[in-house]
């Protein structure tokens, strides 16, 4: 066989194997499924975790300790507290996907404690960006170190309560 034909062998090869790969991860993507979604109860002083997500923002922000799951379907759920220097409060349940690099929020949070569910039901891509960093924080340093999720609720508890995620310091 000629060399100019075994690089056209090669390279049909290469293009297969990447359409495969191609064809087996969105296999995978559409065969999730999602767990149904509780709601927790709203937000304790008590339960909540603060965490930094930068020195890029004055804002303070919280994830309540008890509204913390992680479910069969690979996905951490929380509740996120934001508060600004201005006495703002942003209340979210949230859900964060590690093996996709994915959040979603799933309701916000009423004055009365109520649920305001989502209307958009999309999964957005977590970006490490100085606006919204504290998805990128939750993602790399508490709930997906290394790109990995986390076991149980307490191990997320856990690496909230330390300042990052044990696996992150053992770098």
């Amino acid at each position: 066989m000629s060399s100019g034909k075994l690089l056209l062998s090669l390279l049909a090869l290469l293009v297969a194997g990447a359409a495969m790969a191609d064809f087996e991860e969105d296999e995978a993507a559409r065969s999730w499924q999602e767990s149904e979604v509780q709601y927790p109860a709203p937000p304790s002083s008590e339960a909540l975790l603060p965490f930094s997500p930068g020195a890029a923002t004055d804002n303070r922000f919280f994830v309540d300790g008890a509204s913390l799951s992680v479910g069969s379907d690979g996905v951490v759920r929380y509740t996120l507290l934001v508060l600004s220097p201005e006495g703002g409060r942003n209340v979210t349940y949230e859900g964060m996907r590690c093996e996709t690099k994915e959040r979603r929020i799933y309701a916000t949070g009423r004055a009365d404690g109520s649920w305001s569910k989502s209307r958009v039901k999309q999964w957005a891509r977590v970006r490490d960006a100085v606006g919204n960093r504290q998805y990128a924080a939750l993602f790399l340093e508490y709930f997906c170190p290394m790109g990995v999720i986390v076991r149980s609720a307490d191990e997320a508890r856990d690496a909230l309560k330390r300042g990052g995620h044990k696996d992150i310091f053992s770098r």
